[in-house]
C-alpha cells in the first residue's frame, strides 16, 4: 500500500482568526461551504473545534463514496486535524497570515493509505486530482462565506 496525498492552498482576504473560526464551526459554517460531493452531514458531538465528531459521505467519483466519521482535534493554534474513524484518512487544515495585511493562507492536506497493486497505482495517480478539485471548490466557497461576514 502506498500513501496517497492531496494538498491545496488558497489566499483569502480575511483575518486568519475569522477564517479559522469559520472552519472550526462544524455546527454552522462548515456545512455551508461543503460542495455537492458531500452528503448526510451530521454533527454527532461538540460542534466547534476540538472534541467535535462529525459524519458525512464524500462522493469523489460516480462510483466511489467514502463514509467518513471524523474526530476533530486542534493540535496547535490555527490548525484543525480531522481523523476518520472508518479509514486511515487524516485531513489537516492550517490557517496562517497571508501575504497582505488582514489576509489568510488556508492549506488543506489529506493523506491515507491507498490500495495495493494496480488499483493502488490508479488511486495514487487519479484520486489526488479529483479530491484536489473538490478542495479547490470548497476553499472558494469558504472564501465567499468568510468575506460576506460583517
Amino acid at each position: 500500500m502506498a500513501q496517497v496525498e492531496v494538498s491545496r492552498e488558497r489566499e483569502i482576504a480575511a483575518d486568519p482568526n475569522a477564517v479559522f473560526e469559520a472552519l472550526a464551526d462544524y455546527a454552522g459554517t462548515r456545512e455551508r461551504v461543503l460542495t455537492d460531493h458531500f452528503s448526510e452531514y451530521e454533527v454527532r458531538e461538540g460542534g466547534t473545534g476540538a472534541g467535535t465528531l462529525v459524519h458525512w459521505k464524500l462522493q469523489a467519483t460516480s462510483k466511489r463514496v467514502r463514509d467518513c466519521l471524523l474526530e476533530v482535534d486542534e493540535p496547535s493554534a490555527g490548525r484543525l486535524t480531522e481523523r476518520d474513524r472508518n479509514s486511515s484518512m487524516v485531513t489537516t487544515w492550517t490557517v496562517t497570515p497571508g501575504a497582505t495585511e488582514g489576509s489568510s493562507r488556508v492549506t488543506v492536506e489529506t493523506t491515507w493509505q491507498g490500495a495495493g497493486g494496480i488499483g493502488g497505482f490508479f488511486e495514487k495517480t487519479f484520486a489526488p486530482k479529483g479530491l484536489g478539485r473538490i478542495y479547490d471548490e470548497l476553499l472558494a466557497r469558504l472564501d465567499g462565506v468568510v468575506r460576506a461576514r460583517p
